[in-house]
């Protein structure tokens, strides 16, 4: 008896627990549309299986590995892998999760690093976001479109004067490799500092290295802390490569949306068409001109198209866009190329002779064009540098014309003498930002001929001095510039005494300092 006693209670201690969880388990139901996979390639994959499935659908692979339904058949469907495929194999089975791909956005994502998925890349702890906002997006209507009418001052002066950009404004910056297109995109980020404008810098397909020099700048320069960096390097999956500018721009239309001002910047748009003609031939759509697939164009003007200036009713924020685009050999006529410019407001030509010769930036004025034009200039500048392209470029065309020994009268040497002080006053250093009012006093220093009988050489240093001295003697007028107002001639006329007088002095004070 007491044998069975202690049997009845080592069965309770045992199969006690058991029956208790049991009787908590409540069997849970998953419904879910299952396919499976039956070619992988490098990038995409082609899955069979499924009776109902939509366009741009993301689906989900074995080991949680997304994709981007493509291509949809009747019996089959292309899919873009946004990630590794070695890990995929034919039979493995596929998802559906019903939704379109959509990333992060809200104030979390400031200074950070992330992926074309919003995932964290920087090693700092999850994002914690406001919400999500799907990467495909429409366009504002016309109706919501304000005009572009306040400038977007990049702190480098060829910009500034000759080819002003607006918030609101697509801006195309071309040019051969290692002719500064990145220098250009990321000290316009870096002079945002005191404007209140957020800054997103994508990078599509860029080496690990040159991505970590960017952020680099931008950490040194104080402006990581005011930017969002997505990046796709050259060695994610080109499907990641392919939506990361459509995540960024919907990172940066939340803030949009609620009437922030937002530039960003795509680095750069030929890699991104290179990764997309790459995933259309292995999904073997057929191939049009050059080898791209024949939406070539609807895919960056869908993407630019989101970049504008809100009207005020709808909350007043603006998106500015500035892609990067890469020349073959000084080649604008190129297919990609052209497509973009025809996209855009504007573009920004860096010419490779240019930098070879040490004029940098290496901006080609007479290449170069803003359509918006002085409409987003401060008052001051236009009355500065309102002639500034014509000039430059008569000045150019004369620099050609007297290589060939050519005996010049005195109106030409002069025109030749103060068209090559005026390039000297537009060369500027890598993240040397200058503020508007000192950029248009070095500007009217050189238009007035203040600097002509001063040495080439010479004028980035007495560029200094004038500045200096404006800054001491005439910040009223500076002051009055950076509001907004006109240059009016007493002002003018006081700045052009002021920055004479300097120059004068300084060869003395010089000499003096000298003994």
């Amino acid at each position: 008896m007491a044998h069975e006693t202690r049997l009845n209670h080592l069965q309770d201690d045992i199969f006690a627990p058991l029956a208790d969880a049991l009787a908590q388990l409540a069997p849970a139901l998953d419904m879910a549309e299952i396919a499976h996979v039956l070619s992988v390639g490098n990038g995409v994959a082609e899955v069979a299986g499924f009776t109902d499935l939509r366009a741009d659908e993301l689906l989900t692979f074995a080991g949680g590995v997304m994709g981007i339904a493509s291509n949809l058949g009747t019996d089959r469907a292309g899919v873009i892998v946004l990630g590794a495929t070695d890990t995929l194999r034919p039979g493995d089975p596929v998802r559906r999760t019903g939704r379109v791909v959509d990333v992060p956005v809200g104030q979390a994502l400031v200074g950070r690093v992330v992926d074309g998925l919003g995932r964290p890349l920087d090693g700092d702890d999850a994002i914690d976001a406001d919400g999500r906002l799907p990467i495909e997006q429409s366009a504002p209507p016309i109706m919501h479109r304000g005009p572009v009418r306040v400038p977007l001052q990049t702190g480098i002066k060829a910009v500034d004067a000759a080819i002003p950009i607006g918030r609101g404004q697509r801006e195309l910056i071309l040019g051969d490799r290692q002719t500064g297109k990145t220098a250009i995109a990321v000290d316009a980020i870096l002079n945002q500092k005191d404007t209140g404008v957020l800054s997103i810098y994508c990078a599509i397909g860029q080496r690990a290295s040159a991505v970590a020099r960017v952020i680099q700048s931008l950490r040194e320069g104080g402006a990581l802390e005011r930017t969002i960096v997505v990046v796709a390097s050259g060695e994610d999956a080109p499907g990641l490569q392919f939506v990361a500018p459509y995540a960024a721009t919907s990172m940066a239309e939340h803030f949009m949306a609620r009437g922030r001002d937002v530039l960003i910047v795509y680095d750069d748009l030929t890699r991104h068409a290179r990764a997309y003609r790459e995933l259309s031939l292995l999904l073997r759509r057929p191939p049009g001109r050059e080898a791209y697939p024949g939406d070539i164009f609807y895919i960056h003007s869908r993407l630019l198209e989101r970049a504008t200036q809100l009207r005020e009713e709808q909350g007043g924020g603006s998106l500015t866009a500035l892609p990067v685009v890469e020349t073959q050999a000084q080649n604008i006529s190129a297919y990609i190329p052209t497509n973009l410019i025809s996209i855009t407001d504007g573009q920004i030509y860096l010419s490779p002779s240019l930098f070879e010769k040490g004029h940098l930036p290496a901006i080609d004025i007479g290449t170069s064009v803003s359509r918006v034009g002085g409409k987003v200039q401060l008052p001051a500048f236009r009355t500065v540098a309102g002639n500034l392209r014509l000039m430059y470029a008569q000045f150019e065309e004369l620099e050609t014309f007297a290589r060939f020994g050519t005996q010049l009268d005195a109106e030409t040497r002069s025109k030749l003498t103060r068209g090559l002080r005026v390039r000297e006053v537009l060369k500027q250093r890598e993240h040397d930002h200058i503020d508007a009012p000192e950029q248009i006093v070095a500007l009217l220093a050189a238009t007035e001929g203040l600097y002509d009988e001063i040495e080439a050489d010479d004028v980035a240093e007495a560029e200094k001095t004038v500045r200096t001295a404006v800054r001491r003697a005439a910040s009223d007028i500076s002051d009055r510039i950076a509001a907004g107002e006109k240059l009016r001639d007493a002002d003018r006329d006081t700045l052009v005494r002021v920055m004479r007088d300097a120059l004068s002095r300084a060869p003395t004070e010089g000499s003096d300092g000298d003994a």
